[in-house]
């Protein structure tokens, strides 16, 4: 009997997937010679299977990954900014030379004020009267690429169980930007992605609760001016929240020249705030196994 346990243990060791998150644009809105604007993916094994966020420069990055599109299971939008969507287009032109025909789900926020809702979004973008409507059918099943099909998820917590992974959102604050929080179960491993916060709601903790990985947008140092901390969690902030959630892992990300000045500082205040775990600064295509 004992031998057949440990058979059958060291089997579904071998047959376990492996899971890996991969930065592919770790900065924000302002030129940087090394950073792209924020993105991220994730990988089961040899594929790709969820695009985290799709800024400026992750077009490329995907490509220098070595990622495809055809294996996408998704792509999730934290908000609507520049720097997190700006090469969307590009990623839905590259379907007509690509040999991806399934259609392509795309979860992001809902509406508010001069923010469009995700497909109202996808609308302007690409739609019959938007700004590149010669890819209109991409919307329509008769598309001849693949139809990315709009997913608006609402700022209440909401589940959403795909075909290979759980996705938990939620809404956060992140100033008059809707903006969603995001945590991905997959392959029994849990990777929480905060987007552009400053938790004023103090939530981030409870999605975050013992994950593997937690990915913050560290975009503002400690001593930030008053409109900065209405956008983003200054880094006593992300410590304490880590700490409270107990992750075994946090890595900071949308890295900032304000940020990025002061990495050693906003380290030790980290530190300061209890959290003692693992704790990583974000480069473009590094990759992390949770």
């Amino acid at each position: 009997m004992f031998k057949l346990s440990f058979l059958l243990l060291f089997t579904a060791s071998l047959l376990a997937s492996e899971v890996r998150v991969q930065v592919l644009g770790s900065g924000g809105p302002e030129f940087h010679a090394q950073r792209a604007s924020s993105s991220y993916l994730v990988w089961v094994d040899e594929k790709a299977k969820i695009l985290i966020d799709c800024g400026g420069g992750s077009f490329l990055r995907f490509a220098q990954s070595g990622a495809k599109i055809e294996d996408l299971d998704a792509i999730l939008l934290t908000h609507l900014h520049i720097d997190h969507t700006a090469d969307l287009s590009a990623f839905i032109k590259a379907g007509y030379f690509s040999d991806r025909s399934v259609p392509l789900p795309i979860f992001g926020p809902q509406g508010k004020g001069a923010f469009p809702s995700l497909d109202v979004f996808l609308e302007r973008l690409v739609g019959e009267s938007g700004a590149y409507a010669y890819m209109a059918d991409t919307l329509t099943p008769q598309s001849r690429s693949f139809e990315l099909l709009a997913n608006v998820l609402p700022q209440e917590q909401k589940s959403t169980k795909m075909k290979a992974f759980l996705l938990r959102s939620m809404g956060v604050h992140h100033g008059i930007v809707p903006a969603l929080a995001f945590r991905i179960e997959i392959e029994g491993k849990n990777i929480v992605f905060t987007g552009d916060t400053n938790d004023q709601e103090h939530s981030l903790a409870q999605l975050a609760d013992n994950a593997d990985l937690l990915i913050a947008d560290f975009a503002i140092p400690e001593a930030a001016d008053e409109i900065s901390k209405k956008l983003h969690m200054q880094p006593s902030l992300i410590g304490e929240m880590a700490h409270r959630a107990n992750v075994a892992h946090l890595l900071l990300s949308h890295i900032m020249k304000r940020s990025e000045a002061s990495i050693d500082q906003s380290i030790a205040i980290i530190r300061g705030a209890k959290f003692d775990k693992k704790l990583s600064i974000a480069n473009d295509l590094m990759m992390i196994t949770p």
